[in-house]
């Protein structure tokens, strides 16, 4: 299997708040059912910010975005900093 050269970042398009959270859960191996669960929103809410960093990137994939983003960006930015709703008691 040959793989091809991840994608140089396009000119800068800046990624949103909730695009930057759902990419880092990505990369924690969610699926999108678990992010959305997660985060409290719909399956097609997380797919369309998967789109959204998808065409962003330049990257045609998940796996493809996950190898793009830890690439380019700082350790600071590759972990995860949702805030979770409170849980009722």
């Amino acid at each position: 299997m040959v793989l091809e050269a991840v994608p140089e970042p396009m000119a800068e398009q800046a990624f949103t708040p909730a695009e930057i959270t759902v990419v880092q859960l990505l990369l924690e191996g969610l699926s999108n059912r678990a992010i959305a669960s997660r985060l409290v929103v719909s399956i097609r809410t997380v797919e369309s910010h998967i789109s959204n960093a998808l065409d962003k990137s330049g990257c045609r994939s998940r796996l493809e975005l996950s190898m793009w983003w830890l690439r380019t960006h700082s350790e600071s930015t590759r972990t995860c900093s949702a805030k979770l709703p409170s849980m009722p008691a």
